[in-house]
């Protein structure tokens, strides 16, 4: 009708990270955006299955490792519960085994925490739009990894590991000790000594400190 002004309604945007100066960060830079909204950032995997129950959002962004639980594991739940929800993966690190893990538990992007601000709406807007995003270096990395199947550059594979189990052997190659992986994973000391023995066997390894020897050269190539 004449005179009446047509607003567009903005996609509404869940943020699923325990780092609140990042979440802060982000609602700040997608609130900049004429179209978009961060209606909620929950900090665990609970709240963010309460957000669903209540109110399904347009877009869920989910951090892969989160203290109480696997950022993965929350994907695959979600995906089971609420199919057409788009999800995108925050990550700390550019592997191509966390992106194929992401992608392949339903998740419609993956994309780099340290990325420029211009790349992160980005892929929001992709995964918004229907289309599935991960950078070049990921795609590439994604290719190699599908077509040649072999061990990585450490000398051997993780694909036999469970989500929780790489998330346990990653934070000993951050230089954590069972304690500390305990209390940051929200598990029992047992627990963890459970994931750290199933960890060894299926890497074949003898030894403790060969296992920690292995866990931190893989975070170092991770990093390089």
């Amino acid at each position: 009708m004449p005179g009446m002004i047509q607003t567009r309604q903005k996609s509404q945007i869940v943020i699923v990270d325990d780092h609140p100066i990042f979440c802060l960060g982000m609602t700040e830079l997608i609130n900049r955006e004429p179209d978009m909204t961060v209606v909620a950032c929950p900090n665990t995997a609970k709240k963010a299955r309460q957000i669903i129950e209540q109110e399904m959002p347009d877009l869920m962004i989910v951090d892969i490792s989160l203290a109480e639980s696997n950022g993965i594991e929350l994907v695959t739940e979600l995906r089971g519960k609420c199919p057409d929800l788009p999800i995108l993966v925050l990550s700390m690190y550019d592997d191509s085994m966390y992106a194929e893990r992401a992608l392949m538990a339903g998740a419609r992007g993956y994309v780099m925490k340290q990325r420029a601000i211009a790349q992160v709406v980005e892929a929001v807007r992709q995964v918004l739009s229907g289309h599935i995003y991960a950078s070049d270096k990921i795609k590439e990395k994604l290719l190699n990894r599908m077509i040649s199947r072999k061990p990585s550059a450490v000398g051997f594979s993780l694909d036999t590991l469970t989500n929780r189990e790489l998330e346990v052997f990653r934070l000993m190659g951050e230089g954590l000790d069972s304690k500390e992986i305990a209390a940051r994973l929200k598990l029992s000391m047992k627990t963890v000594g459970t994931h750290r023995e199933n960890i060894k066997e299926k890497l074949q390894l003898k030894h403790y400190t060969e296992l920690v020897k292995a866990a931190v050269h893989w975070v170092y190539e991770m990093k390089k």
